[in-house]
């Protein structure tokens, strides 16, 4: 049963044996030289069925063919307001086919501009892959959104405020996890226990985009939201401060950053160079793909000890089972941590766990001794 286990965890690691689509489809846009994929933008007025171009960065031959293509697309009413929309498109660029997220940011109605109604602007973001951006669509949604404000049919504010903020689009929404893994190297597992284990983390010495680079990661590499029958936060605060009573520290002051309280398991090591090596590849969609095989490892686990501890009430042999998985998975702390705080009023699986827990701390002492 553990040797499968234990097969299962190294491909989930090994994405970039794993993953064909992305070596075939990211992997080439870069070498160990390359320092960026090509990024675009283009950003239309909608009025009565017909789109006025208002910026691009695209070359001059290839805006006319998005144009069309946004054309089709909202003939059919594939695009709808504030959703954004994410496919691949052939244009004439140095990539030929190019993922493109599109959103319809609709123009605020107004009793006074009746005709209005419909009307808006249709922002294209173009970059890598349709599969590589769908995994940055909440960060997508979120940029794009926050471009609504600035908006105005005069646009008058178009070069002091919408084209920079465009242009800064892939900076700002899908390269902040290789930042946050470029500065902290091998010390990412520190990042990505606290994730696990609902840890504080604190970041001083830096520029505001530095902590909320890592406060972005912290909440990407986060189980919350994700694990079935989640714990409560307040159940899950008081497990936290019961067990790890101090945040983790990063002083970005000194070079590399000095880490304070940093604590990390087997398992969170165990991902440390997958990190690395995509990070020296400069590849921002194959590093958030191995934060999510990361979460859906950890989330298998939770799954299975969960499943070990019902079959515990009734059967001694699964609380060996138990034991047993707790002490190869390399994330049996972080586990129990959730169990507890998801048990907590259940007497007869807290009283399994409380088992589960000295099994551990006695494995500890003798790994120590």
């Amino acid at each position: 049963m553990f040797t499968s286990q234990t097969s299962s965890f190294q491909e989930s690691i090994d994405v970039e044996e794993k993953d064909a689509d992305f070596d075939s489809e990211e992997l080439t846009a870069y070498s160990p030289k390359t320092q960026h994929i090509s990024s675009y933008y283009s950003i239309y007025y909608y009025q009565n069925t017909s789109l006025t171009l208002l910026d691009s960065s695209l070359p001059a031959e290839a805006e006319p063919e998005l144009r069309s293509y946004i054309s089709r697309r909202l003939s059919k009413g594939a695009l709808l307001g504030g959703m954004g929309n994410i496919a691949t498109v052939e244009l004439s660029v140095p990539e030929q086919a190019v993922g493109c997220y599109c959103c319809l940011l609709e123009q605020e109605r107004s009793p006074e501009q009746p005709e209005a109604d419909g009307n808006g602007w249709v922002v294209c973001l173009l970059g890598g892959s349709e599969k590589g951006l769908n995994l940055f669509r909440i960060e997508l949604d979120k940029y794009v959104q926050g471009l609504q404000s600035s908006l105005t049919p005069e646009m008058q504010n178009l070069e002091s405020e919408v084209r920079p903020y465009l242009s800064r689009w892939y900076e700002e929404s899908v390269m902040h996890i290789h930042r946050v893994v470029q500065l902290v190297q091998t010390n990412i597992s520190y990042l990505l226990y606290a994730a696990l284990s609902h840890t504080h983390v604190e970041v001083t010495g830096a520029d505001e985009r530095t902590k909320t680079d890592v406060a972005r990661f912290i909440k990407a590499a986060s189980l919350q939201g994700l694990v079935q029958e989640e714990p409560s936060t307040a159940s899950l605060c008081k497990t936290v401060s019961e067990d790890s009573p101090t945040d983790l520290l990063i002083d970005c002051a000194s070079s590399p950053p000095a880490f304070t309280n940093a604590v990390s398991n087997r398992f969170c090591d165990d991902w440390i160079q997958a990190f690395i090596n995509a990070a020296e590849r400069f590849n921002p969609f194959l590093l958030r793909q191995i934060l999510e095989n990361f979460k859906l490892k950890a989330i298998q686990d939770m799954n299975n000890l969960k499943r070990f501890i019902r079959q515990a009430e009734m059967s001694h042999y699964a609380l060996f089972r138990c034991c047993l998985f707790l002490q190869s998975c390399g994330n049996g702390d972080v586990l129990l941590q959730n169990a507890r705080a998801e048990h907590s009023g259940l007497p007869e699986a807290c009283s399994i766990i409380r088992v589960l827990e000295e099994f551990l701390a006695e494995q500890a002492v003798g790994t120590v001794q």
